[in-house]
């Protein structure tokens, strides 16, 4: 049998593994102390405020007095607001019916107290370019504006003028030569808004819609007449 030459060595040794693994046990202990404490600081400073954001967002958040005033302050504010815009916009806005002319689209927009009445297709200026032997130039376009019916015919006839015969090739006729007067090609009804431009019908309507007249606006058969009855001498056309 064999023995230790050092047995005080190995008890010391011994003694140094049991202070260790208290150390260490110390050490696990704080820290799961130390969790705790953070644990408990967090849910005592962000309880509430988490709670009053779960139930703001489930909208059952109950807003203070002062809240509720300025709200419905700021509510009596825009209801005043809106009712001083819709009187400006009814003074900017003609009572008495008018037409409205979008070259762009070819569309136009008939109101009467206010109120649309009828929309639908139109054509409107073509911005083509003619010229004459003698030197001369059209451009047909609509001319954009405000303007005023200042005549209203039923079953008009078309006095040709000077550029009708020049895009046919055609000698240009006297100033009252028959051959100026050309009737049913203009529709039922005409309205004049000045410098020779109409609002009237077209035998051309699979062209309604598109940018294909000389300078007028044609409208087809229903569309015209309800625009015929509607709009006054004097009733304002607008044209943009």
């Amino acid at each position: 049998m064999e023995h230790d030459p050092n047995p005080s060595s190995t008890s010391f040794t011994e003694k140094q593994t049991r202070l260790l693994q208290l150390g260490l046990i110390l050490v696990y202990l704080n820290i799961i102390l130390l969790g705790f404490v953070l644990l408990f600081f967090s849910l005592t400073y962000t309880a509430q405020p988490l709670a009053e954001l779960i139930v703001r967002n489930k909208n059952l958040y109950q807003p203070s007095d002062d809240s509720l005033t300025t709200k419905h302050l700021n509510a009596k504010s825009l209801a005043k607001e809106l009712s001083t815009l819709k009187q400006k916009f009814a003074n900017l806005t003609p009572a008495d019916p008018y037409i409205v002319v979008n070259t762009t689209y070819n569309r136009f927009k008939l109101y009467k107290n206010r109120k649309l009445i009828r929309e639908g297709f139109c054509s409107t200026g073509s911005y083509t370019l003619l010229k004459s032997l003698d030197k001369r130039e059209w451009i047909f376009h609509t001319p954009k504006g405000m303007y005023k019916v200042q005549g209203k015919v039923t079953n008009p006839v078309w006095r040709r003028p000077d550029w009708s015969f020049v895009e046919e090739g055609l000698p240009i006729p006297a100033a009252n030569d028959p051959s100026r007067w050309e009737a049913g090609v203009l529709g039922d009804y005409a309205l004049s808004i000045g410098n020779g431009y109409l609002i009237h019908g077209t035998i051309y309507k699979r062209f309604l819609g598109m940018p294909v007249t000389h300078g007028c606006i044609r409208m087809n058969d229903e569309d015209l007449e309800a625009v015929f009855k509607t709009l006054e001498i004097g009733s304002k056309v607008y044209v943009y």
